[in-house]
């Protein structure tokens, strides 16, 4: 019996200082997250926000239909002034096609059409509310100017054939970075992709290839390395005078894809001095989360597609294996298909979670932890088949800056994350061209 009250008396004791423990008045958190969010606020309007990879439709880019209108895309100038997203870099895609003249010819003609899309856009239909930038000067003269600020950079080097002067003559669009492959070798560098097969073009860089490595350095173009293979990667900063840039890239170590940098390949950027722009892409922040929610709701992706009346592929393997044009049709609608299929399926009672914010801010801290805060950013891949929940538009950029204060970030270490790393290389990037005049 004394033994049955001395526990009646202990359980008492412990739930007393439990509750001493936890209890925390309501109004008091309601102030501190309040506070919280007023702080976020506060540092998201100070700071420069740049996203270093924005894709975009030609069709989006006309006299009636442009960025100025709330379009679908997920990037808009008003879903920008809504977000706070101050600077984009639009990106001249082309898709890995035949490494032929025909090929080359018809790969830069698509450049060229994007080039002049984006000079639309800038100079003749928003120019009150968005100017092209060309160095870090530039970005801060127009956001202090209060307009949003666009940057151009090439996703894969193949238009350019088989004519180096092609480089310059991208830079002198406005081109202020390049990757030298995509999803596919080009006859400039190999891609990731080879790692499936373990078939590789060029064993890394083509001659070619190593040659527009030492002309970016002349001109003042950054080196993006998130398409090309490790290999190509290992080759360019070897070769390269300058720091590189992953411009839409995350960390291996977090989710086991091989466009992602793992640890061997997050030191060598570190010591280049170069950045690694951490992307908003579901797979690339967290394959295992996605994996799990697929399996349950491929069978409603199926059934969206098949009211939008296209073809659905559950998997990479899938896509990899179809021509260049039905990948770029494919992309062209799978952000669409899954957004529709995720509207349905958060309705459904324990449903595996999506990646979200916390997911991109988790690899923020790895490669923190692992590099150094000098060498991480931030890019969307929007309308590439970027997109998480909480930044699944330019409208939540500040999502982003308020997971960063929750995580202790301050407002410098904040600054040099969605922007400040970046510009840094840029400038180091251009200070070295006009070392060369």
């Amino acid at each position: 019996m004394k033994t049955n009250v001395l526990i009646i008396i202990f359980a008492i004791a412990c739930f007393s200082c439990k509750n001493d423990v936890k209890q925390v008045p309501e109004q008091d958190m309601k102030n501190d997250s309040l506070a919280l969010m007023e702080r976020a606020k506060a540092i998201h309007e100070r700071i420069i926000t740049i996203d270093t990879h924005d894709d975009f439709e030609i069709s989006n880019f006309t006299d009636s239909i442009n960025y100025t209108q709330d379009l679908s895309s997920q990037v808009t100038l008003p879903k920008m002034k809504t977000g706070g997203l101050d600077v984009i870099w639009l990106i001249v895609y082309t898709g890995q096609d035949t490494l032929t003249n025909a090929g080359y010819k018809k790969a830069y003609s698509q450049a060229m059409s994007k080039f002049d899309a984006i000079h639309r856009l800038v100079d003749v239909y928003a120019p009150d509310q968005i100017e092209l930038a060309l160095t870090s000067d530039d970005v801060k003269r127009i956001h202090a100017s209060g307009k949003k600020v666009a940057m151009i950079g090439v996703e894969n080097g193949f238009p350019i054939g088989l004519d180096i002067k092609n480089v310059e003559k991208f830079y002198n669009l406005g081109a202020r970075y390049m990757s030298l492959a995509h999803n596919g070798h080009s006859q400039l560098s190999d891609s990731h992709t080879g790692e499936a097969d373990g078939v590789w073009l060029n064993n890394g860089l083509s001659d070619l290839g190593k040659e527009v490595i030492g002309e970016m350095n002349r001109l003042g173009m950054m080196i993006d390395v998130s398409h090309p293979s490790k290999e190509a990667m290992k080759q360019m900063i070897a070769l390269s005078k300058t720091p590189i840039i992953a411009s839409h890239s995350a960390a291996r170590a977090l989710s086991n894809e091989s466009r992602n940098l793992d640890d061997e390949q997050l030191q060598w950027l570190k010591q280049n001095g170069g950045v690694v722009q951490v992307v908003a892409l579901d797979d690339y922040l967290n394959i295992n989360k996605m994996n799990t929610r697929n399996k349950k709701i491929i069978g409603i992706q199926k059934q969206v597609a098949d009211s939008l009346g296209v073809k659905w592929y559950a998997s990479k393997e899938e896509v990899m294996a179809l021509k260049p044009q039905e990948q770029n049709e494919f992309f062209g609608y799978y952000k669409k298909v899954l957004d529709l299929a995720n509207a349905k399926a958060n309705k459904i009672e324990g449903l595996p979670p999506n990646v979200n914010v916390a997911d991109l801010v988790d690899h923020i801290d790895y490669i923190v932890e692992k590099i150094g805060i000098e060498h991480v950013g931030i890019s969307s891949d929007f309308d590439g088949g970027g997109g998480i929940e909480g930044w699944n538009d330019a409208s939540e950029t500040f999502n982003v800056t308020l997971e960063l204060v929750k995580r202790g970030y301050t407002e410098e270490e904040i600054d040099l994350i969605w922007g400040g790393n970046l510009l840094r290389v840029l400038d180091e990037v251009q200070a070295y061209a006009n070392s060369l005049k």
